[in-house]
């Protein structure tokens, strides 16, 4: 984990997101083998993806990533969140978006379940890469 990563979870205020993001970066960097690393000065990511729009626009984001914003953390995914409807079931309390997983208690969530769910969106990242 580098000083940036360290410094911004040293910086989250409320008690609870900040354990929640320590639970994150630990079990992120587990799953992925990937260090931590801030992408822009809110979300802590694992990896990159290379990503293209047909439009021409394209850019680079993490392979899988969070933050932990004031109401809730949110995971950024890759791939639409009807390919984790599965682990989603088990999971416990949550919202999401098209890719963004929403959850109040990061520690409260089924673990094995968010475990693989940060597998399966990693795998779907490398996939993605490969393909390029």
């Amino acid at each position: 984990m580098d000083d940036d990563v360290t410094k911004f979870l040293d910086s989250v205020a409320d008690e609870q997101r900040q354990r929640d993001a320590r639970l994150l970066v630990a079990l992120m960097g587990e799953v992925t083998g990937e260090p931590a690393a801030m992408w822009g000065s809110s979300i802590i990511g694992f990896g990159s993806r290379h990503y293209k729009y047909e439009s021409g626009r394209e850019g680079d984001v993490a392979a899988i990533g969070f933050s932990p914003r004031k109401a809730q953390t949110v995971l950024y995914l890759t791939g639409y969140l009807e390919a984790y409807a599965d682990l989603l079931e088990r999971l416990g309390p949550h919202t999401h978006g098209k890719g963004c997983l929403y959850l109040k208690r990061v520690d409260q969530a089924d673990q094995p379940a968010l475990r693989e769910i940060i597998a399966r969106s990693f795998a779907t990242a490398n996939s993605l890469r490969q393909g390029e």
